[in-house]
């Protein structure tokens, strides 16, 4: 999913639009009778002081944030109502580095606002936030408020209320119920000091210096310590992303299963890519559980090995194709055929027309021999510049590695960027006009995505169809936290699209011949229990072989997390019926922080 990143350096670098702080110490307070926290918060997720100005707000300062795009410090009122449902602290947006310190006792004036990372149209809650403020330290070295402990028993087992209808669905007007649903427990403590302890890493460390936990060791976990997510009601409550306000090069580089021992305390907030965020000033000690990367076993004589593998933007100019090369050999154990997704052209994102990968290709091929693997042949179809997605000039595309010493391919003239595969007989069998082909390339369905790469291939004498897929991203999906309930998922829409097209090719061949052996892989950018899966499942003709795996294996991709799966192999009725197969999720990415791409390879074992 080739926007993910780029959306989130970009949003990281534009500023709120607010004016910096002014700071001016004294001894005493202004006035005693000011607006207090807990009244500023209110009993909703938009305070009912929103846009208006306020004055001598007091608290004690938890949390001060001097870097980034947001600037500020965080206040808690240490003297706390009795309603459960209004939150005691709040952050005050500074734009510059504050001057106050952890244990001031301070005045706020300013405007309370409500802030939404990522914009209105992300969907996301909003952050109450104090800004244009000037602040009056009237003390220091004050004891800060006790840290509100979240842990299983705290957290509700319900997520969210269902929005309300009149306001499109928004939770935003609805009156906090911290103790029946996880969202509204979590907002209840939004700029609160709060605090975890002993929990297990659920995601992995990122680039972005932050990882997640889970407060409930037990919420659908899985054997290598993950939490999955299996179904859209499964969004796992016990998740917290962490951040931290010390030094980026003291945070932990942790791994899936791996536990934070101790504390972890710090401000809770609200972010735009992970939801409630607790920013800790206190980090617990990294305890690793020496998770390993997998291997799958190696296919036997008679069985063919097909793999899917997202190897990221891959172009000549990255360092990692050593290491992709080492996976593919030593991890994937040399599959007969592996379909890459993200394949960009020669000179990477570099937008000057090229579209031509064969160097590209040609360096991983090199490499994998030199990992001590088959000296691989291959095909793909340049695309036209520009035209399927991804970074602009990257022109990236599905092909097909394949070890012509155990499988042949079989080349028919004539597929480019628009022609479109089709289906004839020979001999009594299924097979493409074009091979390699693209599948209906002209179909709205693809525009602006990446076309379905299909070829032909021949395993001891018997005939494999493989069509190899990169589906459109989720970007621009409404987040599981998002203010909207249940969030909305308009990205389905060109994936159904997309799994209709390549269902109907598959019907094609089969109603050819019923027999035919064909396996449908790659990034389908969707979910085992999707609509998109449905959709390519649709009358039989295709099967998400994920499914054979208990469910709690059934992952490839871990986002803000959640274990769950993105990559899938589906197959055609007779694999499936034969029952004569077997599926591996290989984890050698995913659940690390070093690792080499986003995405777990899959590998299916089969006798056609």
């Amino acid at each position: 999913m080739p926007s993910k990143k780029s959306a989130r350096l970009a949003a990281l670098t534009v500023a709120a639009v607010c004016s910096a702080a002014s700071t001016v110490a004294l001894t005493s307070p202004a006035h005693a009778d000011s607006v207090r926290i807990h009244d500023i918060q209110g009993s909703t997720r938009i305070s009912p002081y929103a846009g208006e100005q306020v004055a001598d707000v007091a608290g004690i300062v938890t949390g001060v944030r001097p870097y980034g795009s947001s600037r500020g410090f965080w206040i808690q009122d240490p003297n706390p109502d009795a309603d459960p449902a209004t939150s005691e602290g709040v952050f005050v947006f500074t734009g510059s580095a504050p001057t106050v310190a952890v244990g001031d006792s301070v005045l706020v004036s300013g405007t309370v606002s409500e802030y939404v990372p990522g914009g209105a149209s992300s969907g996301n809650q909003s952050l109450t936030e104090l800004t244009r403020p000037t602040t009056t330290v009237v003390s220091s070295g004050n004891a800060v408020p006790a840290a509100k402990v979240i842990d299983a028993r705290s957290v509700p087992a319900a997520y969210s209320a269902e929005g309300d209808s009149a306001a499109s669905g928004s939770i935003n007007g609805l009156t906090l119920r911290p103790e029946k649903y996880a969202l509204d427990y979590y907002e209840s403590l939004e700029g609160e000091n709060v605090q975890v302890a002993d929990t297990r890493v659920v995601g992995a460390t990122d680039p972005y210096t932050e990882l997640w936990v889970t407060v409930k060791p037990w919420e659908h976990r899985n054997r290598r310590g993950g939490t999955v997510y299996g179904s859209y009601d499964s969004q796992n409550t016990g998740r917290l992303q962490i951040q931290s306000l010390g030094k980026a090069a003291d945070f932990p580089k942790a791994n899936v299963g791996d536990v934070l021992k101790g504390a972890t305390t710090g401000p809770l907030d609200y972010t735009q890519f992970g939801g409630y965020t607790l920013v800790a000033n206190q980090l617990g000690t990294l305890e690793s559980a020496g998770l390993k990367r997998e291997t799958t076993r190696k296919q036997s004589r008679g069985e063919l090995a097909v793999a899917t593998y997202n190897v990221e933007n891959l172009d000549p100019s990255d360092t990692t194709f050593a290491e992709h090369a080492a996976a593919i050999v030593d991890n994937l154990r040399s599959p007969d055929i592996v379909s890459l997704e993200e394949i960009q052209d020669n000179n990477g994102r570099t937008n000057d027309g090229t579209v031509a990968a064969d160097l590209t290709m040609q360096k991983l091929i090199d490499a994998i021999v030199a990992a001590g693997g088959p000296a691989y042949d291959w095909r793909s179809i340049d695309p036209v510049n520009n035209t399927d997605g991804g970074q602009p000039g990257g022109n990236i595309r599905q092909a097909f590695l394949f070890n012509p010493e155990r499988v042949s391919f079989t080349d028919r003239a004539g597929g480019d960027a628009t022609t479109a595969a089709g289906v004839t007989k020979v001999k009594g069998a299924a097979a493409l006009t074009v091979s390699p082909g693209r599948i209906d390339p002209a179909n709205e369905a693809w525009d602006d995505s990446r076309k379905p790469l299909a070829g032909e291939f021949v395993f001891r004498g018997r005939t494999v169809i493989v069509i190899a897929n990169h589906f459109a991203s989720k970007g621009g999906d409404q987040s599981l936290h998002a203010q909207y309930q249940p969030p909305t998922r308009s990205s389905e829409t060109q994936r159904h699209l997309q799994a209709k097209s390549v269902n109907a090719f598959v019907k094609d061949i089969l109603a050819v011949q019923k027999s035919a052996d064909v396996v449908t892989l790659g990034d389908i950018n969707d979910f085992e229990f999707s609509g998109t899966t449905e959709l390519l499942e649709d009358g039989g003709a295709l099967w998400s072989a994920i499914k054979s795996l208990p469910r709690s294996e059934r992952y490839s991709y871990v986002y803000q997390g959640n274990a769950q799966t993105l990559d899938q192999i589906l197959v055609s009725p007779s694999i499936r019926r034969s029952c004569d197969f077997e599926y591996d999720s290989v984890h050698i990415n995913s659940e690390f922080n070093d690792q080499i791409s986003d995405h777990d390879p899959q590998v299916l074992r089969f006798r056609p």
